[in-house]
């Protein structure tokens, strides 16, 4: 009986901080589709097109940054997570401000360099054609300049987290990712008076909602009545456990979303070899990928908020749960997205454009993704059960192995050499996925991820 009771706790625990996630991130995937169905249906084909694109090529660049400043935030969630299960809330405002400073100096810094000094070059080197650049650049700058914004909203989001409030990103998410819906509405199609500027509108109003949405974020962490909370009268001193702690969780973490991203770009510039419309078609199945991500993500960010709270109450038994309990519940939401793109690909996939080439096309791809949906599900549940640990060091070997190793040399073959087009691709995501799912397991199964320490 007392079994069950715990069992029965731990899946309120889960759902508590898992469903709040679960629906900001699939409203922002959603309003991020509703974006593209935009830009796909705001001109002719060519332009469409172009536009789709350059979406796709300045997603690598600020990807590539949103992962440096997540990997840094590991360490804030998990240090966070921790504090509270060992009962130490008072360290918690320190991680605040560290987070806040360093990934400023560190990550947007260099980003604005790239996205407004190096315009042409970075979306050149990102894979972009020549049509791309001459209608995206303008979006590649504004959207660059908004990753102040968006950086600073990650980091405060990830403290939150840490701590077991879900709800207050999600409020946040949703009422700027409506915003940003209408504003695109307005400055792409050129509504109620307002420019019609296509890609740069879109663009536009994604910088405006960041700036909004930032904000919202200090008004909730000058609120001192939130465990998550700063005082601006207390002076910043650097904390040498604080940095320590960032370092041992965060620098595995970042060269993991190094090798992430290093891998998904060099993936990217084969699909790019296909043509403009085999790489549109390659950046709405991404857009549909992402949903997808949303179960996994959700029940992996409860994982690690609960594992680091129980590992500071030295419960490792209960973190494990923790773990397991939230792999069963996102397996079973991943199998019903699965059925999903397997029976409904070709109607999902005609939302996005009216291009028959690029539907069906994407229809075939989302038959594959369907397979993918078990692995991809479990390997990110666990992995972020492994991070709330503390271990980043397992979860950089799996990606660099799955991503740098297998999905890049099958890719190579299957699309370049044995000419499988962006089908070839695909099935190569797949099997990167299995055998990142396969290494991730063994991990956990070691038990050695219970007894990281720290300071």
């Amino acid at each position: 009986m007392e079994s069950s009771i715990d069992k029965k706790h731990i899946r309120e625990e889960i759902t508590k901080i898992a469903v709040p996630v679960f629906i900001e991130l699939l409203m922002g995937t959603l309003f991020g589709m509703v974006d593209m169905i935009m830009l796909g249906r705001s001109g002719d084909n060519v332009t469409t097109a172009a536009s789709i694109a350059a979406v796709g090529v300045t997603n690598q660049l600020i990807f590539l940054g949103l992962s440096l400043v997540q990997s840094l935030n590991i360490g804030a969630t998990t240090m966070v997570a921790r504090y509270i299960g060992a009962k130490r809330e008072d360290r918690i405002e320190a991680v605040v401000k560290h987070i806040m400073i360093l990934t400023q100096l560190f990550l947007v810094i260099p980003i604005l360099f790239i996205g407004l000094g190096m315009t042409n070059t970075a979306m050149k080197f990102f894979g972009a054609h020549v049509d791309t650049i001459s209608i995206g650049s303008g979006y590649f700058r504004v959207i660059a300049l908004g990753f102040i914004f968006q950086a600073f909203n990650f980091s405060i989001f990830a403290a939150l987290r840490g701590s077991g409030d879900t709800k207050t990103p999600m409020k946040i998410n949703i009422k700027v990712n409506l915003l940003n819906v209408v504003g695109n509405a307005l400055l792409i199609y050129g509504l109620f008076g307002f420019p019609r500027l296509g890609v740069l509108g879109a663009g536009i109003s994604t910088t405006f909602s960041q700036i909004v949405a930032s904000i919202m974020v200090i008004r909730v962490i000058l609120n001192e009545k939130n465990i998550v909370h700063i005082k601006i009268r207390n002076k910043f001193k650097f904390d040498k456990d604080i940095i320590y702690n960032l370092v041992k969780i965060g620098v595995p973490a970042s060269l993991e979303q190094v090798a992430m991203r290093t891998g998904l770009l060099v993936f990217s510039k084969i699909v790019a070899s296909l043509g403009t419309v085999a790489y549109a078609t390659h950046q709405i199945c991404i857009s549909i990928l992402s949903l997808s991500f949303t179960p996994g993500q959700s029940f992996g960010i409860s994982a690690s908020t609960l594992t680091g709270r129980s590992l500071g109450e030295e419960e490792p038994e209960k973190a494990e749960m923790y773990i397991k309990s939230c792999g069963k519940i996102g397996s079973v939401i991943s199998t019903a997205m699965a059925m999903l793109f397997f029976f409904f690909g070709h109607t999902i996939a005609s939302m996005y454009t009216n291009n028959s080439e690029v539907v069906a096309e994407a229809a075939k791809v989302l038959k594959l993704m369907a397979l993918i949906q078990p692995f991809q599900s479990s390997q990110l549940i666990i992995a972020g059960g492994l991070r709330g640990a503390g271990d980043t060091v397992w979860t950089l070997v799996s990606t660099f192995i799955g991503i740098l190793v297998i999905r890049l040399i099958l890719s190579y073959v299957f699309v370049l050499r044995m000419g499988m087009g962006l089908m070839g691709a695909w099935l190569a995501v797949l099997i990167d996925q299995a055998i990142r799912w396969v290494l991730i397991l063994i991990r956990l199964k070691t038990n050695k991820w219970k007894y990281i320490t720290i300071r």
